[in-house]
C-alpha cells in the first residue's frame, strides 16, 4: 500500500475520529439528533479540515515555532468564515439547524490536532490525503450516529419514513440523553468487533479499541 493511500483510509477505520481517537466529540455529540445534520456538519468539517491541512502543510517553513497554534487558529478561522457564508448563501435551512456548532469548526480538536500532528510536519500531498481520510471517517461517523438516532427517535432516516406503521419512537433519542446513548452503542459495537478479529487472529488479549493517543491527536505517531 503506498504511502499517500495509506494516509487516506487510517481515517476511515483504523483512526476514526471521533470512535477510535475520540477527537470532535463536541459536534458529534451536539448536531446528530438527525442524519442531515450530521452529513452537513461533516462537509463543512471536510473543507475546513482538507484547506487548513493544505494550507498549513504550504506554509509550515515559515510560521514561527512560538505562535504555530495561534497561526493554525486564524488560519481555520478564516476558512470556517467562507464554510459560514456558503451555507448562508446555497444551505440556509441548514445553516440554522447547526447554529453555533458551524462557527465552533474554529476550535474542533481534530482540525486543530491534525494541523499540529501532520500537516506542520509533512508535505502538501500527504496532508491532503490526512485530511480527506480523517474527514470522510468523521462524516460517516456523524451521519451514521445522526440516522440511528433519527430512525429510533423519529422513524425516518433523511427525512424518509422507514419504520413499520406502529413503530412507537423513543423520543429521547433525538434530545441530549439520545447521542450518549447512540455513542455508547456504537462504542460497544466497535469494540465487540474488536474482540471478534482479535480471536480470529488468535490474539489472547483484544485490541484497545480506543488505542490512539487522543489528547494530541498524533495517532500513535508518538509510539506510546
Amino acid at each position: 500500500m503506498s504511502t499517500i493511500t495509506k494516509e487516506f483510509v487510517k481515517g476511515l477505520w483504523d483512526e476514526l475520529p471521533p470512535f477510535r481517537v475520540l477527537l470532535g466529540l463536541c459536534p458529534t455529540l451536539a448536531v446528530t439528533s438527525t442524519a442531515e445534520n450530521g452529513l452537513g456538519m461533516g462537509a463543512a468539517v471536510i473543507f475546513v479540515l482538507t484547506m487548513s491541512n493544505l494550507i498549513i502543510s504550504t506554509i509550515r517553513k515559515i510560521i514561527p515555532p512560538k505562535v504555530r497554534i495561534a497561526c493554525f487558529i486564524v488560519i481555520t478561522a478564516s476558512l470556517v468564515v467562507t464554510v459560514e457564508l456558503l451555507m448562508q448563501a446555497y444551505a440556509y435551512p441548514l445553516y440554522q439547524k447547526l447554529g453555533i456548532f458551524v462557527p465552533l469548526i474554529v476550535v474542533n480538536c481534530l482540525i486543530l490536532g491534525r494541523a499540529e500532528a501532520f500537516a506542520s510536519k509533512n508535505g502538501v500531498i500527504p496532508s491532503i490525503a490526512d485530511a480527506l481520510g480523517m474527514g470522510i471517517g468523521f462524516t460517516l461517523s456523524l451521519t451514521f450516529l445522526g440516522a440511528m438516532r433519527e430512525m429510533l427517535g423519529n422513524g425516518t432516516v433523511f427525512g424518509t419514513p422507514v419504520m413499520w406503521e406502529s413503530f412507537q419512537p423513543a423520543s429521547f433519542m433525538v434530545m441530549a440523553p439520545g447521542a450518549f446513548v447512540g455513542l455508547g452503542l456504537i462504542l460497544a459495537g466497535m469494540n465487540a468487533f474488536n474482540r471478534y478479529l482479535s480471536r480470529k487472529k488468535g490474539e489472547k488479549e483484544p485490541v484497545s479499541q480506543n488505542s490512539t493517543c487522543a489528547s494530541c491527536g498524533a495517532c500513535n505517531s508518538c509510539g506510546q
